[in-house]
């Protein structure tokens, strides 16, 4: 009998299974419903137990049943394709309505047929730029790119007069304001005054932001173009103009303010070099640098360029699209934003020079944001299925923490921004840290140090071979820090990133790295170098040993 229950046709068919048990002669029999929507293991387990059958016809039971529904199974099959035949030879079916949608789904679900994905935009414009910035015309995107920062630059510091001449008048508006108070004035007069400066600080710095805005984007259009266009005349036997197009303008990048990068080149470059050997059996070298400076020296382009910026702007450009990525770790608070603090600094460099290749920061950071907001949302629904929210007080903290701020991230976690446009950095990891940084009580186990080695796992899966790191889990100095919190801070880094390291050949198979430990640009040069007398007694540094013999 064949029933009909919404599209799916079912047969019941009677499944018969005979076996003796001591003197007696048992007959069971089981309608079944096909096709079989359920597993054939759970429909003989439970034939087992409500039949109570004997345990020694267990298997000769299950191999019986299994035979069955095969055969059974088939003859449906058989049955269908006869039906579905004879519909064709009827002429019931359109054959070649058949044949067309037989020939869709095939091409659909095999590779070999299916359409080769077009390259976007974004794919074309990187292979052009990555193949320019290996030729002789790299020399003219350089200059190009550093012309387009030149006007940026002055756009900004035309902001920064207009704003600061501005509040000058404010303020000078405010003291009237304020020498009038309890005379001719009363405290909402103020308010009110305090409130039309604001609103004007607020129109003139919305009126700067969108003119930027749309400086820089007609900037990249022109720039993108243009590369494009160089490429194709590059390839151009017949353009005989294009020489003169790349011709090296040495005075483009100034020698202008040479004493004042050397200055300043003089002033950051503290560092001590060391060159280490890890692993258990197959050892990899590794470079280490210990660094003084500030964080953001690694981001900051310079109008009057010495030779030794223009040459780490080449590399950091060449690169770009390339396996030897370089990194670098921002700690910041638990806000995704740039509104504040060391966010602030790095959003204001990083508006200084148009980003011709990636998305601006604050779109970078939108979509960041979206993402927190996602993840939070799927962490929270699985707390709640799993009803694992209130085990305990510290996890119902940190959930009732999450449902009030759940756009915020949790120290150690941490967001990635990529940049074209920085000096010696293209791949920004900011890391979440709270005032715990401050204690003198930090484990390996802290969520910062954590951060640091999921950080390091994504440099060895995405090739970023140059990463650097603030020794010390802090931006800038405070009375706190003594020498002995330094160097115990700085030994519990030291240690962990070693073990870290260690923890790569395995990630990545063992891949030579160099990595960065950065200090402030505050710290004394006594406490640098003890600090650097420290890092070759954790890490072992290769030494050169000398044999002599004696006759």
């Amino acid at each position: 009998m064949r029933k009909n229950k919404g599209k799916t046709n079912t047969t019941e068919k009677e499944f018969v299974f005979e076996y003796k048990a001591g003197r007696n002669h048992c007959v069971l029999k089981v309608p079944l419903q096909f096709p079989i929507q359920e597993n054939v293991s759970d429909l003989h387990g439970r034939l087992m137990l409500l039949h109570k059958i004997p345990c020694f016809v267990e298997n000769e039971l299950k191999s019986r049943l299994l035979a069955f529904i095969e055969r059974e199974t088939l003859e449906d099959y058989d049955r269908d394709a006869e039906a579905a035949l004879q519909r064709l030879t009827s002429g019931e079916v359109d054959i070649n309505k058949l044949t067309n949608l037989w020939a869709k789904a095939y091409t659909e679900t095999t590779l070999e047929h299916a359409r080769p994905e077009e390259p976007s935009w974004d794919e074309d414009f990187a292979d052009v730029y990555h193949e320019l910035i290996h030729s002789p015309a790299s020399e003219t995107l350089l200059n190009l790119e550093h012309n387009y920062y030149v006007s940026v630059s002055e756009l900004i510091s035309e902001r920064d007069m207009e704003l600061k001449k501005l509040q000058e008048r404010q303020a000078v508006e405010m003291d009237k304001v304020m020498q009038e108070l309890g005379k001719t004035l009363t405290d909402h007069d103020v308010n009110t005054v305090a409130a039309q400066h604001f609103d004007a600080q607020q129109v003139l710095e919305n009126k700067w932001a969108s003119e930027l805005k749309q400086v820089t984007g007609i900037q990249k259009q022109e720039y993108q173009e243009w590369v494009i266009k160089l490429h194709q005349d590059l390839h151009n036997p017949n353009n005989s103009t294009i020489n003169e197009e790349i011709k090296v303008q040495s005075g483009q990048l100034a020698e202008a303010g040479e004493m004042g990068a050397r200055l300043f080149e003089e002033q950051r470059q503290l560092e001590e070099s060391f060159t280490i050997h890890l692993g258990a059996q197959l050892k990899t070298m590794h470079n280490l640098r210990l660094v003084r400076a500030n964080v953001l020296d690694f981001c900051k382009h310079r109008r009057h360029g010495s030779g030794g910026a223009k040459l780490r702007r080449l590399q950091t450009a060449l690169s770009l699209y390339s396996v030897s990525l370089c990194g670098l770790v921002l700690l910041v608070d638990n806000r995704v934003n740039s509104y504040s603090g060391i966010k602030r600094d790095f959003a204001t460099v990083s508006k200084e020079c148009t980003d011709f290749h990636f998305p601006r920061l604050s779109e970078q950071l939108e979509v960041v944001q979206q993402v927190v907001l996602y993840a939070r949302a799927q962490r929270s629904s699985k707390q709640r299925e799993h009803g694992s929210a209130g085990k305990n007080g510290s996890s119902d903290d940190k959930s009732k923490n999450l449902e009030r701020n759940s756009s915020n991230i949790l120290p150690g976690e941490f967001y990635i921004t990529r940049h074209s446009n920085l000096s010696e950095v293209h791949i920004v990891f900011h890391l979440c840290v709270d005032d715990n940084m401050r204690s003198g009580n930090l484990t390996a186990r802290d969520p910062a140090i954590m951060g640091l080695r999921n950080i390091l796992k994504v440099c060895c899966t995405h090739d970023i071979t140059t990463i650097t790191i603030p020794l010390l889990l802090v931006h800038d100095m405070s009375e706190e820090m003594t020498i002995p919190w330094c160097l115990k801070r700085a030994e519990l880094v030291f240690k962990c990133v070693k073990g870290f390291m260690m923890e790569m050949a395995s990630w990545d198979g063992g891949i030579s790295r160099t990595v960065q430990f950065l200090v402030p640009q505050s710290i004394s040069e006594e406490m640098f170098y003890q600090l650097s007398n420290m890092l070759p007694q954790i890490f072992r540094v290769s030494s050169t040993l000398t044999l002599t013999s004696k006759r």
